[in-house]
């Protein structure tokens, strides 16, 4: 048995927030897959941006 914690929560939630938002940007199919594909690794570009941020 598998006990799961809030992050999963979290990051699903995150998921389809960041879908909604790229896909809302996209004018073609093709942004439309761009934008899915960032929303998968939305963690990513929130990380990068954030020590972009902080300059480390």
């Amino acid at each position: 048995m598998k006990t799961t914690g809030a992050s999963e929560g979290i990051y699903g939630l995150g998921f389809i927030g960041a879908l909604v938002y790229y896909i809302l940007q996209a004018n073609t199919w093709l942004g439309w897959l761009v934008g899915f594909l960032k929303a998968l690794v939305w963690p990513a570009f929130l990380v990068y941006d954030l020590m972009k941020y902080l300059q480390m």
